[in-house]
């Protein structure tokens, strides 16, 4: 067995490894608000989110293709099998990291500053395509604040519509509603999240000659929604301990408002063929409604706690994968 295919077969594991964590990681944000409000027990909700990020991951690739193509070119990037293992290897480091203190942080982020970094630090600052990679940086910014607006504009029509209802009536209306949105909310984050390990596999495939387009492989599309699936299953209870309760106290009506933004923000982005961070996205839409529903009721501390950690995810990533990438170029 050549060494191209074992370090081929070892990106392949990494990246579902990357894919397995991302399930108990950040699909906790997806079910955080109908677990905290009692609108589903623990089990259900995480079999509900497992078998909709599974059929979300199936559906779409476009995700899959910006991944593979935007941040770095894989057709001429140089020593292209370290740098993808390093990457992934540094990502999946930081995620477990911030998965054992119970932080929400972005596993898109971690996953796009790796591959950076170690693409720096391989071939230096032009082995990074400028307009793919600011695109991509773009959404990441943007769409935790059109969340955060939209999550304030949504909860703020429901406070007009039934601001005359029963509230024990309508919460446990709600409650019935939030089941649909946490199923749509596991979706729209299969749509997105999954795609970002198919993505990273075909790149590895495209430098090592195994393919000559950005097409995603049927079996590369199972596999990462299978990885994805059975991750979900494992759960995230810190994550969602942290996102269903520390930002503010959810009522159902918040969680659907929050719920129904977060699905929106998301599956908007995979739409449009662009990564987010569905842990960004969810957070800050909760953030929203709170803020809406009473500011004085927002945990700011978690929420300022939560946004540190966003901004320093991308630099440690991007290092970490540059310290793996010349750890690993010692033996390859």
């Amino acid at each position: 067995m050549d060494t191209i295919l074992i370090l081929t077969i070892l990106i392949v594991t990494a990246a579902l490894a990357f894919d397995f964590i991302n399930g108990f990681h950040d699909t906790a944000n997806a079910i955080a608000t109908s677990v905290s409000t009692k609108a589903l027990k623990p089990r259900h909700a995480i079999i509900l989110a497992a078998g909709m990020n599974f059929v979300g991951a199936m559906t779409f690739t476009g995700v899959a293709k910006t991944i593979t193509k935007d941040i770095v070119d894989p057709f001429t990037l140089e020593n292209g099998t370290t740098v993808i293992l390093a990457a992934l290897l540094a990502a999946i480091v930081w995620n477990l990291i911030t998965w054992y203190y119970g932080i929400p942080s972005s596993s898109s982020h971690a996953l796009i500053g790796s591959i950076a970094g170690a693409a720096i630090a391989a071939a230096g600052i032009s082995a990074l395509n400028y307009g793919g990679f600011i695109k991509i940086i773009q959404a990441l910014i943007f769409s935790p604040i059109l969340a955060f607006v939209i999550g304030f504009i949504v909860y703020s029509i429901f406070k007009v519509v039934f601001k005359n209802s029963n509230l024990a009536k309508t919460n446990r209306n709600f409650r019935y509603i939030q089941i649909a949105t946490a199923a749509l909310q596991s979706f729209t984050h299969g749509t997105n999240d999954a795609q970002k390990a198919m993505g990273i596999i075909t790149m590895a495939l495209i430098v090592n000659n195994y393919q000559t387009s950005d097409d995603i492989q049927t079996w590369v599309q199972f596999s990462c929604a299978l990885a994805m699936g059975l991750g979900t299953s494992i759960g995230g209870w810190k994550i969602i301990k942290t996102v269903g309760g520390k930002i503010m106290k959810i009522r159902p009506v918040n969680g659907v408002a929050a719920d129904l933004t977060g699905a929106a923000v998301i599956f908007g982005a995979t739409a449009i063929h662009l990564p987010v961070s569905t842990t960004h996205v969810i957070s800050s839409s909760i953030l929203g409604v709170g803020s809406a529903h009473r500011l004085k009721g927002v945990k700011w501390g978690t929420a300022q706690r939560m946004l540190i950690t966003w901004v320093i995810t991308l630099p440690i990533s991007a290092s970490l994968a540059a310290i793996f990438y010349y750890i690993l170029n010692l033996f390859f």
